[in-house]
């Protein structure tokens, strides 16, 4: 239990569009972590969500429950999935108006409202409601919106001004708030060249619970049977495959390894490059590739130790607006990381320093199916770096610790609340 002048005497509201116990949204996760911690130190903790599960456009969740000491409040929302830009928009604008109508009604004069960035441009709309009610904002920022949509879609060049607009707006609602939480030095550094105040700009990066996902020898995976891998060496990735991670590079890697059998690429998940993947599976058949679905969150230390080494990617032009969370399960898990993006990012920084993983230029294929080559015939080069990436995560990453920046956070914001009462 944390000491009094740590606790608000209002209400902690949280609002995001997804929560438990859905656990395939990586945001899910993490407010999950979050809220039952809060709650657990003595907390009025509350959520808005909606009632969807990432994984599914199915049966929709309780409307209202309470779990692990938290209030959880499911708005309604349109449930068209993922998949479609268009769904995907009108999911998000009826989740707008559902959480703003839903915190008018829950916010008191006083009350801390964390707002994170699914769907994005939350802050933004549910500001005046913030104001009127006279809360006070922390916008907890997963990525930067709209620069995101500016480096992933095709807008035209006439239509250029409405992201210029919309970030004017996101960055005046960000001023408004007493804090604004980013995951990297990246992030927060284009925060900063945007004008908002470095006193409002915090780093806490995301984490891994260390207790929940730990080092596991393969010889002791069910996995590695289940799914014919014994005596192979894994390339996996696992989770979401999104419109944000660059694809070409490990599958041309791929190609150039069709003659080694022994070494497979494992998929396990789901998201918007699936069907590309799928896709490219049928054209190469004698490439060595294994896709699953997303498995249960009781599988979730097996499916992580499944792999030999893991790989993600971010495209560069992506850099400092998302820092991928990937890493930190995969350091939790004990294993090696295979890196493809900007060579001057968030996530070779953290290789670096953690001596854990190499990262790669995009379309250096060839250096990328070379280097999997060597570690495959060299397996205790990777259990090496693995066991680095475990002690880094550990001493950098582990849930103890952000909890504890974030009980932190919370209690400053408190004082500088008081301080101006």
């Amino acid at each position: 239990m944390v000491a009094d002048r740590m606790k608000h005497s209002g209400t902690i509201l949280f609002i995001n569009r997804f929560y438990a116990p859905d656990y395939f949204a990586a945001t899910s996760r993490l407010l999950t972590d979050l809220t039952a911690d809060l709650a657990a130190a003595g907390h009025d903790v509350q959520v808005i969500t909606s009632r969807l599960r990432y994984d599914t456009t199915q049966t929709p969740l309780s409307m209202r429950q309470r779990m692990a000491g938290v209030e959880v409040h499911r708005v309604w929302t349109t449930r068209f999935g993922r998949f479609s830009l268009y769904g995907r928009s009108i999911d998000y604008l009826t989740f707008h108006l559902s959480a703003m109508w839903r915190l008018l009604c829950l916010a008191k004069a006083g009350d801390l409202v964390v707002v994170m960035t699914d769907p994005p441009l939350l802050s933004l709309s549910l500001w005046p409601v913030i104001a009127l009610r006279r809360c006070h904002l922390i916008s907890w920022n997963q990525d930067l919106f709209p620069e995101t949509a500016g480096a992933l879609l095709p807008f035209p060049v006439g239509s250029r001004w409405l992201l210029s607009l919309l970030r004017r707006l996101r960055n005046f609602s960000l001023r408004h708030a007493r804090r604004a939480v980013v995951l990297g030095k990246r992030m927060a550094e284009r925060l900063l060249a945007e004008g908002i105040a470095a006193d409002k700009v915090c780093i806490i990066p995301n984490w891994e619970d260390g207790q929940c996902i730990m080092p596991l020898a393969t010889a002791e995976n069910p996995l590695r049977a289940e799914w014919q891998l014994v005596d192979r060496f894994v390339v996996a990735y696992v989770g979401n495959l999104g419109r944000a991670h660059e694809l070409d590079t490990v599958l041309a890697a791929a190609e150039y390894l069709t003659d080694r059998p022994d070494i497979c690429f494992l998929f396990v998940g789901g998201g918007a490059g699936l069907p590309r993947l799928q896709a490219w599976q049928q054209q190469h058949p004698h490439a060595h590739l294994l896709i699953q679905p997303y498995q249960s969150r009781e599988r979730l230390l097996y499916t992580m130790g499944v792999a030999d080494v893991h790989w993600f990617s971010l495209l560069p032009a992506l850099e400092g607006l998302i820092v991928p969370s990937k890493f930190y399960g995969i350091a939790a898990a004990g294993r090696a990381t295979l890196f493809i993006g900007d060579s001057n990012g968030e996530i070779p920084a953290l290789l670096q320093a953690g001596n854990c993983g190499e990262s790669f230029a995009v379309g250096a294929a060839r250096e990328v199916a070379e280097r999997i080559r060597h570690w495959a015939d060299h397996p205790a080069l990777c259990r090496k770096m693995g066991e680095r990436a475990r002690q880094w995560f550990l001493q950098n990453h582990d849930q103890a610790l952000a909890m504890r920046l974030w009980r932190q956070l919370i209690e400053e914001v408190v004082q500088e609340i008081n301080t101006h009462a």
